[in-house]
């Protein structure tokens, strides 16, 4: 009996089952892939050590890492897996480091089905994959406008590093003895004072400044 090649595994991972259903749908109506999917880094990590992939579509935002640490454990331990970033993250300073830390591409999620499987395609093939979006958002000079470090005071730092050492807020509360209320709201202030709209954003800024 003749043997038919194994199909290319495309991994998705990202912590919305809607987004992931979507993908899916998308993905075995116009292509001849095997899908696996997952919405935490960890049990990607775990289906790697005796499973095989040829790309993962990763999403920015994780429930227990950031797709950054996510791009950069599977691109040190699995070079060969094709990593393609889909996210709502249009910050320049996030997409950079995706690629930096070894991403093929970054599409942002309100991409075209055409965009995305043309990206999938060309990902596999090992070219380098940017939206007409993100190829703007690069092109942009870098921001010059945070002014100053901001002041944060002793429970904000204490805070901020504990969130960028991975805790929830959930977790912040209970480790401090506070609301996870009061955690948010020392969440929104602390990003407030960075002038940026996220918490990524945030902790590149306070380490490159030595805040934590």
């Amino acid at each position: 009996m003749l043997q038919h090649p194994p199909l290319p595994v495309i991994a998705i991972v990202d912590d919305h089952p809607i987004v992931i259903e979507g993908l899916k749908n998308l993905l075995t109506s116009e292509t001849p892939f095997e899908i696996v999917s997952f919405t935490r880094g960890s049990q990607f990590l775990d289906y790697l050590k005796t499973n095989n992939a040829d790309m993962v579509l990763l999403d920015v935002v994780l429930p227990d890492m950031t797709g950054l640490e996510l791009c950069a454990a599977v691109k040190k331990n699995y070079p060969e897996i094709t990593v393609l970033a889909i996210s709502n993250q249009a910050e320049r300073s996030i997409i950079s480091q995706m690629l930096q830390n070894g991403a093929s591409g970054y599409l942002l999620k309100n991409a075209s089905a055409d965009e995305l499987l043309d990206g999938i395609e060309n990902g596999l093939k090992g070219e380098t994959v940017l939206s007409p979006a993100v190829k703007e958002i690069l092109s942009r000079p870098s921001p010059n406008d945070w002014n100053g470090i901001p002041v944060l005071t002793k429970r904000e730092k204490e805070i901020l590093r504990l969130i960028s050492e991975g805790l929830s807020s959930t977790d912040i509360a209970d480790k401090l003895f506070l609301s996870q209320l009061t955690v948010e709201t020392h969440r929104r202030n602390i990003i407030q004072k960075f002038q940026t709209s996220n918490m990524f954003s945030v902790i590149r800024l306070a380490l490159e400044h030595k805040i934590i």
